[in-house]
C-alpha cells in the first residue's frame, strides 16, 4: 500500500507541476482565462492528502507495533 501511495503521490505531484505551468501561460495572454487558474486546485488537494498520510505512516507504524507488544 505505501509503495503504491508514493507512486500515486509523485503522478500526482507531476499533474500538478503541469497545470501549474499551464495557468501560468493561460494567465499571461492578453485575455488572460480566470477560470484556468482553478485547475491546480483538485492536484493541490490531491497532494496534501496523499502526503499527510505519506507523513503519517510512521508514527502509525509505532503506535501499532507498540499496540502489539
Amino acid at each position: 500500500m505505501s509503495k503504491s501511495m508514493r507512486q500515486f503521490h509523485r503522478w500526482v505531484a507531476v499533474a500538478f507541476t503541469i497545470t501549474v505551468l499551464a495557468t501560468v501561460v493561460a494567465l499571461a495572454r492578453e485575455e488572460p482565462l480566470v477560470w484556468v487558474s482553478y485547475t491546480p486546485l483538485l492536484p493541490l488537494t490531491l497532494l496534501f492528502l496523499s502526503g499527510a498520510y505519506l507523513f503519517a505512516l510512521p508514527y502509525l507504524a509505532k503506535r501499532r507495533t507498540a499496540a502489539r507488544r
